[in-house]
């Protein structure tokens, strides 16, 4: 900023004698010198000059000079010598705040002779002067020269010249927009030149446009810009005063379509609009960095005061017609985004699309699918809300509504309420889809050739060590295994028999998932109309596992291990809050045992007389046994999955989304 400064008042000082000389303002000269530190303790190479640190800057101008009035103005804080430029004195002062001291070397006119002063500018002495002014024979030029920059400053600060280059372009891009001109100017670092006027040529997109216009009687002007996308920049709208830029003020998001990145035929740009008239040079504050204008003007000076709203309000609409057919190629591109968001990834949304404004739904086309998902989120959010407000007054026609605009009113009420069952149902049938995704995952071999560990799975289904008592049960997926499962009177995943109400047994004994059962009213679930409960065993073996031996041990033949289980759920069954349940023994048992189809899996089946199923994906059978009553089904994880995607397919397809 001190280095933009200085070259700011080199350019106004030009400015000055261009009038007066009644020459060009281009064909006059600034040269900023980069001043390196030359002692580094090392170098990568020869052309590492761009790393060196910056120690200060060098600007020479052939503007007038520090003449007679110019240097009684630099003695005087806060002089107003320069007022018509908007400059108040002060922004000398920058220099001091980033370089201990500033040395000044300027020959200037004076009576017809040149003459020549040199003078120190620190904090300390303030001004002081190192020689008396003498005639000298030498052309009018002033060296501004910034010395000792600070470190914090200076280990901040971009130091290659390509980089300081654009920098000072960008603060100085109005004046080279603007119809007066700008001096030519030129930045030098060792042996490398850089020219603003041929990096101005490569930064512009395409030439500027200027358009007028009046604010209650105010005259203004804006200038349209579009700026080479050369790094991420924002598209601003800058208030300029007496020449030179004093606010910014980002408009993306202001416009719909103006996104960060936009383009045209020639590529990608970046927009700016300058904003010119004699209101903003009058209201500009005396520090140049702002100015004396209300966000809304008071509603009894609203025909005379001019405020940042009655701005934007005849800017924005300027600028929407300027970048027209980009804004239309970013809306499209963002609806197509949305549209196959909703349709790929997230079809919940759809029916609530139509109460959502298409104001609301212009999004940037490379939006991240996580931040469009919770910006569509918070859109059903507000729709959701306000439909709980319209709740309360539904049932009522307002005073004075006809039969026909109170029938449209409940009819859109309920339409919107529909429309939110829908999603929320939507929303369900997606969660499926994912959970069978992770199963499917879950199941195949993992990148270091082994299978996941049962507890993965487990987790998947219902969560681990918990009841259907606990918060964490809601997690849960037992449709999964079977529709029904959701309906229990109690349900323990992974608990001791001991810590289970529904049992007197008091072993340790850890089954996958347990579930009792209770019928309000009866259902034939046998051939007795008094069996009002069942009992249901889900045990999961990991992935591939091939261990075990039919009929050794409840350890190694899964079936023996879950009708030993169900015997034991059976001592003294009762509800969970101890009432008994009546003929224990005989209520029908359930048993789901999940694992892969190996050799010795299916000699364990076998054993037990189970049949397997018409795909192959699984075996059945029923054990007579009055300790088991047991319906049982071995299901393979392919037949796990399957399953699950054929009961739900038809809600996919619904939604569009196709099953695998």
């Amino acid at each position: 900023m001190p280095l933009y400064e200085a070259v700011v008042n080199s350019i106004q000082s030009i400015e000055d004698l261009a009038k007066l000389e009644d020459k060009a303002i281009d064909s006059y000269h600034i040269d900023v010198f980069i001043n390196r530190n030359n002692q580094t303790d090392f170098e990568l190479d020869k052309n590492s000059k761009a790393e060196k640190p910056v120690v200060g800057f060098t600007i020479i101008d052939e503007g007038p000079g520090f003449d007679e009035g110019n240097w009684t103005s630099f003695n005087k804080l806060d002089s107003l010598h320069k007022e018509d430029k908007g400059c108040r004195g002060i922004g000398r002062l920058l220099w001091l705040k980033a370089f201990d001291y500033v040395l000044v070397d300027s020959t200037f006119r004076a009576e017809g002779l040149i003459e020549r002063r040199k003078f120190r500018f620190d904090a300390k002495s303030e001004v002081s002067s190192i020689e008396d002014p003498s005639v000298v024979d030498a052309p009018i030029k002033t060296k501004i020269e910034l010395c000792r920059f600070r470190e914090k400053y200076a280990r901040a600060t971009p130091k290659s010249l390509e980089h300081i280059a654009l920098g000072l372009l960008e603060h100085c891009l109005w004046y080279f927009v603007r119809k007066e001109g700008v001096p030519t100017i030129r930045l030098h670092d060792g042996e490398h030149d850089k020219d603003l006027f041929d990096l101005y040529d490569e930064y512009m997109h395409t030439s500027s446009s200027t358009e007028n216009f009046q604010i209650k009687g105010r005259a203004f002007e804006i200038t349209h810009v579009k700026i080479r996308a050369t790094k991420k920049q924002a598209h601003i709208l800058g208030y300029c005063a007496a020449g030179r830029l004093v606010k910014e003020e980002n408009l993306t998001g202001k416009i719909q379509g103006l996104f960060p990145n936009i383009s045209d035929d020639d590529g990608d740009f970046v927009y700016a609009a300058y904003l010119t008239g004699g209101y903003l040079d009058d209201k500009v504050t005396g520090q140049r960095t702002g100015f004396n204008i209300e966000d809304d003007a008071p509603e009894m000076y609203a025909d005379e005061v001019i405020s940042y709203s009655d701005i934007r309000s005849e800017v924005l609409p300027r600028v929407e017609v300027f970048l027209a057919d980009s804004l239309q190629g970013n809306i499209a591109a963002g609806r197509k985004k949305l549209d196959t968001f909703v349709s790929e990834v997230a079809p919940k949304y759809r029916p609530l699309l139509s109460h959502i404004g298409a104001d609301r739904l212009c999004i940037d086309p490379n939006i991240a699918d996580k931040d469009l998902d919770l910006l569509l989120h918070r859109e059903v959010s507000r729709v959701e809300q306000e439909l709980l407000a319209q709740g309360h007054d539904i049932m009522e026609p307002k005073p004075g509504e006809s039969e026909a605009e109170y029938r449209a009113r409940l009819e859109h009420y309920l339409q919107t309420a529909a429309d939110l069952k829908q999603s929320d149902l939507a929303n369900y049938v997606m969660h499926r889809r994912v959970v069978i995704d992770l199963l499917r995952s879950a199941i195949n071999k993992k990148q270091d050739g082994k299978f996941s560990r049962e507890d993965l799975i487990h987790e998947l289904i219902v969560p681990m060590r918990i009841t259907s008592d606990d918060t964490e049960f809601k997690r849960q997926n037992l449709w999964l295994v079977d529709e029904r499962l959701a309906f229990h009177h109690y349900l323990a995943s992974d608990k001791p028999l001991s810590s289970n109400p529904t049992t007197s047994n008091d072993t340790g004994k850890e089954p996958d998932i347990t579930s009792l059962r209770i019928f309000d009213n009866p259902l034939l679930v046998g051939d007795q109309q008094n069996q009002q409960a069942s009992l249901t065993v889900v045990e999961i073996k990991r992935p591939m596992r091939n261990d075990f031996k039919a009929g050794e041990s409840e350890d190694k033949d899964p079936v023996l291990q879950s009708l030993g289980y169900l015997r034991r759920l059976r001592q003294g069954a009762a509800t969970r809050d101890g009432r008994p349940i009546p003929n224990a023994d005989r209520i029908p048992g359930f048993i789901y045992i999940i694992a892969d189809f190996t050799a010795h899996l299916e000699d364990c089946c076998r054993l037990h007389q189970l049949k397997r199923t018409a795909d192959g994906l699984g075996f059945f059978g029923y054990h007579p046994d009055e300790v088991y009553n047991a319906y049982i089904q071995v299901i393979s994880f392919d037949g796990l999955v399957t399953s699950a995607t054929e009961r739900n397919r038809a809600f996919f397809d619904e939604l569009g989304l196709p099953a695998k």
